[in-house]
């Protein structure tokens, strides 16, 4: 139990209690429904504990189910199966923190005062005039779909409307447009 009253067991601990234990008594369905529930769950309580780091709460949701499954023989009916659960993702969050923080010791910290960081402000500011430059060269149909989904973000479909043009002219656009890009660039070079 996580919390709440020691008698009383939360409505997650129950259900997943019973979908796990039909579960290992044979009732595939409901391991099924279990490794369901059990990813939502894991989900959340990784998520709290790693915030903004949503691709390595994924992958610890899929490590802690796949060692839950393979150590489902040491779980104690009688015990609380939350605690089980919390315990095995606790131990596999600390390794991957562990891993991370090996990870980060193996880099030097940048002084933000090269002049690398310097220049790059200025490539920058070169690069997206280059583009405009690059860009105005193309014709409406086939820059404005690439202005507006590749570079500010837009959907097909929000462009389409943006544009008076149809999907599928939009997408024509993009491709035909990056097509002539590339052709230009690599004629520059």
């Amino acid at each position: 139990m996580t919390s709440g009253s020691p008698l009383a067991k939360s409505d997650a601990e129950r259900v997943l209690h019973d979908l796990f234990v039909r579960g290992l008594d044979g009732d595939a369905a409901a391991y099924r429904a279990f490794l369901q529930k059990l990813s939502t769950h894991l989900r959340a309580f990784l998520a709290r504990r790693l915030f903004g780091w949503p691709d390595e709460v994924e992958d610890l949701v899929q490590e802690c189910l796949l060692a839950m499954h393979n150590q489902r023989h040491t779980y104690q009916r009688d015990q609380p199966l939350t605690a089980w659960v919390h315990a095995i993702a606790r131990y596999k969050m600390i390794d991957l923190l562990r891993a991370k923080a090996g990870r980060e010791a193996l880099h030097e910290p940048l002084d933000d005062d090269l002049a690398v960081f310097a220049e790059s402000a200025t490539e920058a500011s070169d690069a997206r005039r280059d583009l405009a430059g690059l860009l105005d060269t193309l014709p409406d149909r086939h820059r404005l779909p690439i202005v507006h989904v590749k570079l500010e973000g837009l959907s097909v479909a929000e462009t389409a409307t943006l544009t008076g043009m149809s999907e599928s002219a939009v997408k024509v656009g993009i491709h035909r447009g990056l097509k002539a890009l590339a052709l230009k660039i690599k004629e520059s070079l």
